[in-house]
């Protein structure tokens, strides 16, 4: 990266005005997906169309310069998922059920992620007002959404990947389900809003993708914050099951689940880029970063976000994004 970008990048974070606008989780189905590329010929051009179907700009990318290099630039994700399904049809009131925001760092190969609760109350730049930041899809779609957690956070979004609950039980379904931990005993909503239609027991098991949404989404028995750590539990599940060299016969229907179901900035080629991270041999850091606050009910319920808490995390993803492997290693001594 050019000493000119960096320049660039640390301008336009202080402005708080950065475009370069590029969801849990399906970058990482990606790269795995591309890391497999190699093995068949025929997923290089199923992976083409794919991603092809599925790329949706939103802004422009003017402060990106040159191409992506995984190997030497970091850069930052978020992770839509939508509340939407064949049920609800939302349509452009669509709003967000899941914000994860994930900052990538290849020196340490290393992810820092954090779950953004959906009832937190933000300021909505499009709308010029504070508001829940799951309704920051409905007034403005993914571009209002992304413009709140840059200003959240004062960090700029390189890329976004957004799902619907279809492309989430697609993939883990085309993965042959996930094993993960269930906390108690949940008695849920199907993807079709049917209660009581998935039923799981307390303890470590596998589940299919009807399963796994379930999971990610209730809250019944606790809150936000611990709904949005099973989802960074459920993303590494997800990880760990497609980075399994069983997996790789499976990818082909890995790529059959995006269609129409997932938006992204990716482009085929930033995906191929992408291979850095699961090509080196050394297993993928992860670090999940927690947003604390109160409940605030005065009618209208809001997650009051901790301000200090938010500097916090704020501190940790701009540090992620410039850390190199010798600072990490004098973090670990000191």
């Amino acid at each position: 990266m050019t000493n000119e970008r960096k320049l660039h990048r640390k301008k336009m974070r202080k402005k708080k005005r950065r475009r370069r606008l590029a969801f849990g989780c399906l970058l990482l189905f990606l790269v795995l997906v591309a890391s497999g590329l190699g093995y068949a010929s025929f997923l290089m051009h199923k992976m083409k169309t794919a991603m092809n179907e599925a790329y949706e700009e939103i802004g422009t990318k003017e402060t990106m310069g040159d191409h992506l290099d995984p190997k030497k630039d970091s850069f930052t994700v978020l992770f839509i998922g939508i509340d939407d399904s064949k049920t609800r049809n939302f349509q452009s009131d669509t709003r967000s059920d899941a914000l994860i925001l994930a900052a990538f760092n290849a020196d340490t190969q290393s992810v820092k992620m954090v779950s953004i609760p959906r009832d937190s109350y933000v300021y909505i730049p499009c709308e010029d007002q504070y508001d829940k930041i799951t309704h920051a899809h409905a007034y403005g779609g993914t571009k209002c959404t992304i413009e709140s957690v840059e200003h959240l956070f004062d960090v700029p979004i390189d890329y976004y990947v957004k799902m619907n609950f279809y492309a989430f039980i697609d993939v883990v379904d085309a993965l042959g389900g996930i094993e993960v931990e269930v906390p108690y005993d949940i008695r849920e909503k199907d993807a079709e809003d049917h209660r009581n239609a998935i039923v799981l027991k307390k303890g470590y098991q596998h589940l299919n993708g009807e399963e796994a949404l379930a999971l990610a989404r209730t809250r019944k028995k606790d809150n936000d914050i611990e709904r949005g750590k099973r989802q960074q539990q459920i993303l590494q599940a997800i990880l760990r099951k497609a980075s399994h060299t069983g997996s790789i016969s499976k990818y082909d229907d890995v790529i059959e689940a995006i269609g129409n179901n997932m938006k992204t900035n990716f482009t085929f080629d930033d995906i191929k880029a992408l291979i850095y991270y699961v090509s080196t041999g050394n297993p993928l850091q992860t670090e999940s970063l927690v947003l604390q606050g109160t409940d605030d009910n005065d009618g209208v319920y809001y997650y009051r976000l901790d301000e200090e808490s938010v500097q916090e995390v704020s501190d940790a993803l701009r540090s992620q994004l410039h850390a190199s492997a010798e600072q990490q290693r004098n973090e670990e001594r000191n």
